[in-house]
């Protein structure tokens, strides 16, 4: 194993040293669960990357949006380049669970818009818990949905080797098995094809592919290469493959499934029969059998997650495999890894809450006819059964509710800044023309270049208060949960490099987002009674502010509640454990500054690269000569330009611009 190694040009200040070497005994000691109770701005990041350096164990960090996930990604992916950092959310834009609303006898069905960038990076997370010890995984709650069983997955891999005896046309047929697709004619994600002598397959989890050159029936051997360009990356002794999906299995299994499947078809249908239901009986028979004939001939069909449990062998009511059995274990099964469990006030309640709301929406589907009762084994973990597959745990919180603190055989309070900034300055300001007190506000701080947030309690008027200040001439978005992941990412991004100065959301823009650009929050409804406006959600949106030297925070409200008393007495509490400490070793608070880079690691200029390599491919396709496939082509690359601006990836956009001017010319 590679040992885990932080690259930092800092060192830790302030009371990091003390936290760093708490947690880290405690993880030494056996302690199951610790605290880490940090302010916004303290480093708390950074003391995690520390910990993890001083225990030299396997890692999962679990955040509660994939916002949050991606940020800490980027930045993990920065303290240990030399080890395996992954990224682990659920791959859907857009996802629809298919439901039955008996009252209204509707049925809705599934419906998802896969994205392909967090699909790879899923893959690769697995493939990298199969091949490395030096792993670290920044995961969303979906970590504790279901997958395939990790001894499956680690049987369904193709290998080859340089000088290896191989039958091409076997090794052809394990791809299929392994969900991959011929494609002869273009080189995709997923895909593989057969060139004469050469075999090319691009694994779903690389951004490179393979070229295998035989010599007959013997590997002469082996490249990656990049898939784009055609350029040879580097010469392999060996190669392994794993599957282009993250459910797979043996057709021996498949076998097995279908008996299992149909008997409890026959079960479940002379049941309904039984009891006078012959409408779902039918609506059942039709449905499974059409799906036992997918089985049988392809090997998959649509929902096959719903027959994950007899697909791996699982007996009914059995506890699905998750990505935490991927993990290492000891002989006797316990876990090898450490688990931190980020913003853990807001993420354990939401890992409590998956499983019941998954059992509600299935029960009617297999209740009224549409699933077999092995569905409600496709499910994620109930909250004691996540509790039993993790050991080692610290919860990182600047709020930990009641029930880190009481698990916990220690809570560390991280409260100074490295940086020396203060909490900022609260101010209670009346509803009365809140909006012209808004505006006078936020052009203060646009003047001197500082950005502003502002948050609300619901999305309409989120949008309707962008629209607002937008019509008075001020640069605003919005982002809240029906924004999609990678725009949400975009926004943020965008926010900082100052393509707008206001940002206006809800409950999307608390806990662990870094706008060190950000030196003014206005909290609309400040006195409002609920989750938004709760003690701690207040001091998670006072910290937003914490990063900017002039850090400051309205709330409107016409009174004071009992949240806003206490939310502003805990911020001038630690405001003087600050002033203290600056005074101490002569700090003067400035503002933290920080690269601004794409969080999903996509860089723009292997991007711009691989967009001219695309379009050259294109131009050789068409003669250009001849106006008609010309303009054929104009065409395209129109339509290609618009589909990068509406994405805002702008630097594709451009090269495909130059590109057709040249071609206007």
């Amino acid at each position: 194993m590679r040992p885990f190694e932080v690259v930092s040009p800092f060192e830790s200040a302030g009371d990091q040293g003390e936290a760093i070497a708490a947690l880290s005994a405690g993880i030494k000691a056996g302690d199951r669960f610790q605290t880490l109770q940090g302010v916004t701005g303290s480093g708390k990041t950074f003391t995690m990357a520390k910990v993890i350096e001083a225990v030299q164990m396997p890692t999962l960090i679990i955040s509660h949006n994939k916002t949050l996930a991606a940020q800490l990604f980027r930045e993990f992916k920065g303290f240990f380049p030399y080890n395996a950092v992954e990224y682990f959310v659920s791959y859907y834009d857009y996802y629809q669970p298919e439901a039955y609303v008996a009252s209204r006898d509707l049925y809705i069905e599934k419906d998802a818009s896969v994205n392909e960038e967090i699909e790879r990076l899923r893959l690769s997370a697995t493939r990298s818990l199969m091949e490395r010890e030096d792993v670290i995984i920044v995961a969303t709650v979906s970590c504790i949905y279901g997958l395939a069983t990790p001894e499956i997955y680690r049987q369904m891999t193709a290998s080859f080797a340089r000088g290896e005896i191989l039958d091409v046309d076997a090794l052809m047929r394990r791809f299929v098995e392994l969900q991959y697709e011929r494609n002869d004619a273009v080189l995709e994600r997923g895909n593989f094809r057969r060139r004469g002598d050469i075999l090319e397959i691009f694994p779903a989890y690389m951004e490179e592919a393979y070229r295998v050159h035989m010599d007959w029936d013997r590997v002469a051997c082996i490249r990656r290469f990049n898939p784009v360009s055609g350029a040879v990356i580097e010469e392999l002794d060996r190669a392994m493959l794993y599957p282009a999906k993250q459910f797979v299995v043996p057709r021996e299994m498949i076998n097995n499934a279908l008996v299992h499947i149909q008997a409890e078809l026959d079960e479940q249908y002379a049941l309904l029969q039984s009891t006078g239901r012959l409408l779902e009986a039918e609506r059942l028979k039709t449905r499974v059998q059409y799906d036992i004939e997918m089985l049988t001939e392809v090997g998959s069909c649509p929902g096959i997650e719903n027959y994950s449990a007899p697909l791996a062998g699982r007996p009914r009511g059995s506890v699905p495999d998750t990505l935490i059995d991927y993990f290492p274990k000891a002989p006797d099964g316990s876990p090898l890894h450490i688990t931190f469990i980020d913003e853990s006030h807001v993420t354990l309640p939401q890992i409590g809450a998956m499983f019941a709301g998954d059992r509600s929406r299935k029960i009617n589907l297999v209740e009224y006819g549409f699933r077999l009762p092995c569905a409600m084994d496709n499910r994620p973990l109930r909250s004691d059964e996540f509790m039993a597959r993790i050991d080692k745990t610290v919860y990182v919180s600047a709020t930990p509710g009641q029930t880190e603190k009481e698990q916990s055989t220690r809570v560390v309070e991280q409260l100074i800044r490295p940086t020396g900034l203060l909490d900022p300055e609260i101010e209670v300001h009346p509803t009365e023309s809140q909006m012209e007190d808004i505006f006078a506000e936020v052009s203060k701080r646009i003047n001197v270049g500082e950005r502003c947030l502002i948050l609300t309690l619901t999305k309409k008027m989120a949008e309707d208060l962008t629209d607002y200040l937008s019509s008075l001439g001020l640069k605003v978005r919005y982002i809240h949960s029906e924004v999609e992941t990678i725009e949400r990412v975009e926004i943020l991004t965008q926010l900082r490099q100052g393509a707008f100065d206001i940002l206006v959301g809800i409950n999307l823009l608390r806990e662990g987002i870094d706008l060190p650009e950000v030196s003014l929050i206005a909290i609309l409804d400040a006195d409002k009674i609920g989750f938004l406006r709760s003690l701690t959600s207040l001091i998670q949106i006072i910290g937003r502010a914490a990063r900017n030297a002039a850090g400051k925070v309205i709330m409107y409200a016409d009174r004071e509640s009992d949240a806003m008393r206490q939310a502003i007495a805990e911020t001038n509490r630690r405001r003087s454990v600050q002033m203290a400490y600056n005074q101490q070793h002569n700090i003067t608070p400035t503002t933290v500054k920080k690269a601004i880079a794409n969080i999903l690691i996509r860089h723009s200029e292997e991007q711009k690269e691989a967009v001219i390599q695309s379009v050259e491919v294109l131009k050789r396709s068409l003669d250009i000569s001849i106006p008609a496939e010309r303009k054929k082509l104009l065409a395209v690359l129109n339509a290609e330009m618009i589909e990068h601006a509406k994405r805002l990836e702008f630097e594709q956009a451009a090269a495909i611009r130059d590109e057709i001017k040249k071609l206007e010319g």
